[in-house]
């Protein structure tokens, strides 16, 4: 079992922030997580110690920060059991599925052609593929889920078919929680020719991902949900893959050379990719969160969430005045509402008791059409939370009312 308290040390956040004149708990690392000292220190020091463009200067300085962004791509291919050169650094998730699907879906598809995807997805990995089908003329396909809104192997086999020639969803969906089986789906897609793109966003920061193991063709997340700074984030592809891309953006460091005529020769992947000035801060704090959390063991840190995901469910799983979406994920995501309640006044309610978790339809508006609701409230756990917050959540749930909510605002 880990040392949570130990480990709570390492953030500022978690060491003395209060929230409505209580000690924060903190529910919501879906959508961000608080990071550790050495990150912080890890940017820090860039800015204090190491300032100087990567790939530019023939200068001392340069070359070592240029060490240090390189080491960094290397990091990030070892946490996911990649290759250097097939880490393309990016903006984040977004922009890494974005550059996908207008890099190789609208060069490649054509009318006819199907994109597959399910109705629980971020909008991050499902409005770029709706644009790649308006360029292209290709067709949007959905793989029917579950009645708890899983995603089974059973469903996509029967929803692939010749005419698939991409199938994109996320490995872990960041409103229900639930865990794909991509390997299984790779092998799948493949036989019939399509290729498969990963949305890790929620699954990267939480469970061992091995992308040669699954055989998947592209993965996109971010650093800012594992521990890492905002603002950067990462493609994998398959390196035969991301040389036949087009690179969404052009600019100085993506090109080998180009001439009056308007010829212009792209480097090889990565570098084609990352055109201009990257966030070199933000890529030394990625390896320094990667570095963290491969010291604490991405094995502990799954078994740790498995842990207090169970204690909560125990408490709050008979109580008859909450629905719970999503009893049966194997993730910290529990999402649910409080009967009777709108989402966001139980969430307001929640936060005046010291306790932030996310109220909506955190970016799945499709998937709120299947769970007949117009909003949902997401507690996300993290390896840093503890049973002891876990009973202060349990016992606000517990006495929640509808007017107690109203005297937050009246």
């Amino acid at each position: 079992m880990l040392d949570v308290t130990k480990i709570r040390k390492d953030f500022p956040m978690l060491n003395g922030k209060m929230m409505q004149g209580k000690p924060l708990i903190y529910f919501d690392n879906a959508a961000t997580t608080f990071k550790p000292q050495t990150v912080i220190d890890a940017v820090t020091k860039y800015y204090t110690e190491q300032t100087a463009n990567v790939h530019r200067g023939d200068y001392d300085l340069s070359y070592q920060i240029s060490e240090g962004y390189e080491s960094a791509r290397e990091a990030v291919a070892r946490f996911i059991n990649a290759q250097p050169r097939e880490i393309v650094f990016t903006s984040g998730a977004s922009a890494a599925l974005n550059l996908v699907a207008y890099g190789w879906g609208q060069k490649f598809l054509k009318p006819g052609d199907v994109v597959l995807s399910t109705e629980a997805e971020h909008a991050s990995n499902i409005l770029p593929w709706f644009k790649a089908t308006e360029v292209t003329g290709a067709i949007f396909e959905y793989i029917p889920l579950a009645e708890d809104g899983e995603l089974t192997l059973d469903n996509f086999k029967a929803a692939m078919h010749s005419k698939v020639k991409v199938v994109t969803l996320a490995n872990i969906t960041n409103v229900l929680g639930y865990v794909a089986p991509i390997k299984e789906m790779a092998k799948i897609a493949h036989e019939y020719g399509a290729i498969i793109v990963v949305d890790g966003a929620q699954g990267v920061p939480h469970i061992a991902t091995d992308v040669e193991d699954w055989d998947c063709d592209f993965l996109a997340f971010s650093a800012h949900k594992l521990c890492g700074p905002t603002g950067v984030g990462a493609l994998y592809g398959k390196y035969e893959l991301l040389q036949q891309m087009d690179p969404f953006m052009l600019g100085g460091g993506s090109n080998a050379r180009f001439d009056i005529c308007g010829n212009i020769l792209l480097k090889n992947p990565p570098y084609k990719f990352e055109a201009g000035t990257p966030a070199i801060e933000a890529v030394l704090g990625f390896k320094a969160a990667i570095d963290y959390i491969s010291a604490i063991g991405m094995e502990n840190i799954t078994a740790y969430e498995h842990h207090l995901r169970d204690y909560l469910m125990s408490q709050i799983r008979d109580m008859d005045h909450i629905t719970i979406y999503n009893p049966q994920a194997a993730t910290g995501i529990i999402t649910f509402n409080v009967k009777d309640i709108f989402a966001q006044d139980a969430a307001s309610y929640i936060n005046s008791q010291g306790i932030a978790v996310r109220a909506g339809n955190h970016c799945a508006k499709i998937l709120m059409d299947m769970l007949e609701t117009s909003e949902t409230i997401r507690a996300s756990l993290y390896f840093y939370n503890t049973k002891e917050e876990i009973d202060h959540f349990v016992q606000v749930i517990r006495e929640i009312t509808l007017e107690k909510c109203v005297d937050l605002f009246f």
